[in-house]
């Protein structure tokens, strides 16, 4: 239980931001989010060695947080408090409307890529050492897999891919700063991952497509309804903590179950 991905998140969106902020370059900024991330993501997997899950969940959400915190107050590097505005958008040649489709398209084919990479590692002997790691630890050492070394691959790949997130909201929102990487932030990644399905892919595409789509609906049904515009993070809120509550009640294994053996557990 990694709930320190909002961290991973923000070296590729502050890579974004840095790089913009001193003239380095976009392509500077993506390979500098991209080594910051995988980086990290190998230091989690080396600090929960000897931890269990639980408590290395903890650890990494209090690692996150300091990352956050260290954010806020390094204004030099990161603007602090204030942040980073006026980041180029991608493809800024291109109008209004060619611009969100090139975006659009980018963001589709790089999810695409993402799944297929992720599928391919976890369909052949890799994943299921990796399945067998997750349920059975002290098993996998006694037949001599290395799980400190296959922690630390799937942290640094999973790093790598929550940089590049973290680089494009950049571009496309055009402001990074600290209120973005709170811890909320990752409990909302977690809700996606549980809605979705544990375990899967697809579960963590479907989830997240969910979450975002249910978030972006939320202010036309405030103004159909009438409410206020403050019950809208609101809402979202509620959404968030009450997806999660009733999916670990009643479907523990999200809208798309974990296939084991050929066959889908609900």
């Amino acid at each position: 239980m990694n709930f320190g991905q909002i961290a991973l998140f923000a070296c590729g969106a502050y890579g974004a931001a840095i790089a913009f902020h001193f003239d380095f370059g976009a392509i500077w900024g993506f390979v500098a989010a991209v080594v910051a991330a995988g980086f990290l993501g190998w230091v989690f997997a080396g600090i929960g060695r000897n931890l269990q899950a639980d408590y290395w969940g903890i650890v990494t959400l209090a690692l996150a947080e300091v990352i956050r915190i260290i954010a806020t107050n390094e204004d030099w590097l990161t603007g602090g408090a204030q942040g980073i505005g006026g980041i180029p958008p991608l493809y800024a040649g291109l109008d209004g409307g060619a611009r969100q489709l090139a975006i659009l398209a980018t963001v589709l084919l790089l999810v695409l890529a993402a799944g297929l990479a992720c599928r391919h590692l976890m369909a052949g002997r890799y994943g299921l050492s990796i399945k067998m790691m997750r349920e059975e630890p002290q098993l996998a050492q006694s037949l001599g897999y290395d799980t400190l070394a296959l922690k630390r691959q799937l942290m640094a790949t999973s790093s790598v891919i929550a940089a590049v997130s973290g680089f494009l909201f950049a571009h496309y929102v055009s402001f990074v700063g600290p209120e973005q990487i709170d811890s909320s932030e990752t409990f909302l990644i977690w809700a996606m991952i549980v809605v979705g399905g544990l375990g899967n892919n697809a579960g963590a595409i479907v989830g997240a497509f969910l979450l975002q789509f249910t978030f972006a609906f939320i202010p036309f049904v405030k103004d159909w309804i009438g409410l206020p515009t403050d019950y809208v993070a609101a809402g979202r809120l509620f959404l968030t903590g009450g997806g999660l509550i009733a999916f670990i009640l009643w479907r523990q294994s999200g809208i798309v179950p974990e296939r084991i053996g050929g066959r889908r557990y609900a």
